[in-house]
């Protein structure tokens, strides 16, 4: 059973942003009753949009350089928030909100914070160099327990490894379960296979009950056995099933056939 049942506009709608957005201002009541759930659409068809405001209105915390309620770029997203009705079979406060772009800040940000931490650990040396071993090790024990901490959970470096090795090992690290976890375009770091990695992980975790919802442009994302795809591309919102979708019609023909595509944006125009 999913924590989140649906989501629903509570309030009539302003006409300023996001309601001005088609999909947003029709929106429906949407049943998110399933362990996966996707938002699929075009840029601006206002899937991330909603995704945020559903974030924001089940009080989710972000994984990223800013938390939500300092998030200026989330000011219109939280009038949303406050327009929308959420119905829930189990309240949850587990889980967390992940934008791609929140992503890369957020391992940039943890390698600051070990740099720094390294930094003040071998000031503490050279500043108890004339004490006792112990009394060294009593100063810089915060030091060494909270950098032990991080690279137990996030690794040595996470910039270190590819964008998708760190993507996987920050979301792996992250997760408790019994969550609900909301992902704006999880792919953007991702290649192919660690995409199906990501999936393998999200099977696991749908074991341990938790709940995705999830904003994709990605064909292979959108094949999670069961999930349920809501399309944003045509006002109202509505289900579609995985074989209909766009974006994976366009993507088999293209597979099937590149040159056929290709021959039109090949240098001087068509061939």
């Amino acid at each position: 059973m999913s924590h989140l049942r649906s989501v629903s506009l509570s309030k009539r709608p302003s006409d300023g942003f996001p309601f001005s957005v088609p999909a947003i201002r029709a929106l429906p009541e949407l049943s998110l009753d399933a362990p996966v759930c996707f938002f699929v659409g075009e840029n601006g068809s206002g899937k991330s949009t909603l995704l945020e405001g559903v974030a924001l209105a089940a009080g989710l915390p972000t994984v990223g350089s800013r938390e939500a309620d300092d998030d200026q770029t989330l000011e219109a997203q939280r009038t949303l928030a406050g327009a929308l009705k959420l119905v829930w079979n189990r309240r949850t406060k587990k889980g967390f909100f992940l934008r791609a772009e929140d992503f890369f800040g957020f391992t940039k940000q943890l390698t600051l914070m070990r740099t720094e931490m390294l930094q003040r650990i071998a000031e503490l040396d050279d500043e108890y160099k004339d004490r006792s071993a112990y009394a060294k090790g009593l100063a810089q024990m915060p030091m060494r327990s909270s950098l032990a901490d991080m690279e137990r959970r996030y690794g040595i470096d996470l910039d270190a490894n590819s964008h998708g090795q760190s993507f996987l090992r920050l979301f792996k690290s992250r997760f408790v379960p019994g969550g609900l976890y909301l992902l704006d375009e999880p792919e953007a770091p991702l290649s192919p296979q660690s995409q199906l990695a990501l999936m393998a992980m999200m099977t696991d975790m749908v074991a341990e009950d938790g709940q995705f919802i999830i904003a994709t442009h990605s064909p292979i994302l959108l094949a999670f056995p069961g999930a349920r795809i809501y399309s944003f591309d045509a006002p109202p919102v509505r289900q579609v099933e995985y074989e209909l979708l766009e974006h994976v019609a366009l993507t088999r023909e293209f597979l099937n056939s590149p040159e056929r595509f290709l021959r039109h944006v090949a240098p001087g125009g068509q061939k």
